[in-house]
Formats: structure tokens, C-alpha cells, sequence
């Protein structure tokens, strides 16, 4: 199992310098990948109506490509993934050309999660619809291989028009798109048409039972489950490293390929404290 970090977004602050020197810090020690969330607009609380959610506009979040762009001028190795972009609301084409172009600055180092979100606030604010996420989703997943493959394409789709055009440069590779979500319909979809699954649930017997009818999907459509990766978000850091250490031991009994260990909300601000928490976990986690 790769064991990687989760940047941690609301916490780390604006400061260049220690957000390079977190990511080179979590290199140094060896982790396989550093993932990003994503959100591009906080709502007001004080909003009409009020407002419910686990960040807000006073919560910090860096631009996920912009980010991953600068992380990658300033690392060698590490894996950059996202985890996951909020494909629906963001235009399909644009984020062809900003993952390739970020994949091929990075030489071949882009790990693409792309889900569907819950903020309909901020689809509004970016003119795109919420009811309609998760088939436009997966069109746009479509879109951004047949982008990524074609010099030029004529696409006519339900939500996005490509009228014999292309990107240029495109990949070297088909970057590999990871979703994110376990609802079932998400789950069908990623057995569907992606290479692993991005999951934040702990490896409880609901992961268990998510975990088992994703492969049966993935069978179900000819897949070859063992190549299909699967990335859990480990440790409920305020819970301590015991719990750390617990999760990714189940995951890995549930044949996890992938652990991304979060040091977000476990009480820490700003880069030292989350760099100092990097040695910890890779000593609990024993990688």
C-alpha cells in the first residue's frame, strides 16, 4: 500500500515558502503522493437562509492546478494528486488542457480524481447546474480521454459542444482519472469508466460491503479488478496515532493500493506544525 499526505488546505496558509517546504518535507521522507482538495468558492454563512457546511468563506483553499503546477516545479518524485476536482462545475475542456499541461510539466506525475461535490452554492456560482452532476460527469470523463487521444474532435454531447477542435500539447499518456464518492450510482460509474476510487470512509464493514459491490461492478463491465486502484483517506487525526495506525491496517487487509494520511483537523496551523506531524505518521505507519 502507497502511503501519501493530504495537503492541508484550510490549515497551511499563504506563504510560498511553506507550502514548497511541506511538499519537499513529505518527498524527503518518502511519501508517494501529496492529494489536494478541491473547492474553488466558500458561502457565507450569513447568507439568506443561513448556511450549512464543513467550510465556509473564511476557509482557505488554494486553486488545485495552480498548486499542483507550483509543487511540481519545486518536487522530483512525488505523485500530485487531486482528490478530487469537482468535474460538473468546472468547464470540461479547460480542465483537459490544465491536467495535461500540468502531467506533462510534472513529467507524467498527475493522478486526476475527479467527483461530483456537494455545494450546490457553488455550482450556481459557476453557472452550472447541481441536479444534473452526475451524468454530465460522465460525459465529461468522455471527453477529456477523447481530448487527451485526438489531435482535433467532433463532439456534440448533452453539455458541451467541441466543434472539430483539439488541445495542444496533450499527454504523453492517458492520465489516470480516479473517482471519488460512494453513493451507488457514483460507484457503477467509476466501475465504468475509471482506474481506482479516492474514499474517505473508514474500513468499517460499510466500506467492506461499498468496497464489495464496486468489484462486482467492475466485473460486471470486464474489468480486471486487481489493476483497479483504491485510495483511503486514513486516520482521524484529533482521535490520535493509534487510530492512525488501526485504519491503515484494515485498509490494507481490505487491499487498499493507496493511503492518503491527513493531518488537517487535528488542531495544527500553518507549515511547521503539519511538516513535524509528516515524521510522525511515517514513523507510526512504518513505511
Amino acid at each position: 500500500m502507497k502511503i501519501g499526505i493530504v495537503f492541508p488546505q484550510a490549515e497551511i496558509g499563504n506563504d510560498p515558502e511553506g507550502i514548497k517546504d511541506f511538499a519537499q518535507a513529505a518527498e524527503a521522507l518518502g511519501y508517494h503522493h501529496i492529494l489536494l482538495y478541491d473547492h474553488v468558492l466558500g458561502v457565507d454563512p450569513g447568507r439568506p437562509g443561513g448556511w450549512r457546511g464543513p467550510y465556509d468563506k473564511d476557509t482557505a483553499f488554494h486553486e488545485v492546478f495552480v498548486t499542483l503546477g507550483f509543487l511540481a516545479a519545486h518536487t522530483t518524485r512525488i505523485e500530485l494528486a487531486i482528490g478530487v476536482v469537482i468535474l460538473p462545475q468546472r468547464q470540461t475542456a479547460l480542465v483537459a488542457k490544465q491536467a495535461a499541461e500540468l502531467d506533462l510539466l510534472s513529467r507524467g506525475r498527475l493522478r486526476l480524481g475527479v467527483g461530483t461535490g456537494w455545494n450546490a452554492v457553488e455550482y450556481e456560482a459557476l453557472g452550472q447546474d447541481f441536479t444534473q452532476r452526475g451524468p454530465r460527469e460522465a460525459e465529461q470523463v468522455g471527453l477529456i480521454r477523447d481530448l487527451w487521444t485526438h489531435d482535433a474532435i467532433d463532439f456534440a454531447g448533452t453539455w458541451d459542444r467541441v466543434p472539430y477542435a483539439g488541445i495542444n500539447p496533450r499527454p504523453a499518456r492517458q492520465i489516470p482519472i480516479w473517482f471519488g464518492g460512494s453513493a451507488e450510482p457514483v460507484l457503477q460509474r467509476m466501475a465504468r469508466l475509471g482506474d481506482g476510487w479516492m474514499t474517505n470512509l473508514d474500513p468499517t464493514d460499510d466500506a467492506r460491503a461499498a468496497l464489495a459491490r464496486l468489484r462486482g461492478y467492475c466485473e460486471a463491465e470486464g474489468r480486471d479488478v486487481a489493476a483497479f486502484g483504491i485510495d483511503a483517506q486514513i486516520g482521524q487525526p484529533a482521535d490520535g496515532l493509534d487510530t492512525l495506525r488501526a485504519h491503515a491496517a484494515g485498509w490494507r487487509a481490505l487491499g487498499a493500493t493507496h493511503a492518503s494520511v491527513r493531518s488537517m483537523g487535528a488542531g495544527l496551523s500553518g507549515p511547521g506544525p503539519h511538516i513535524k506531524a509528516l515524521s510522525q505518521y511515517k514513523a507510526v505507519l512504518e513505511f
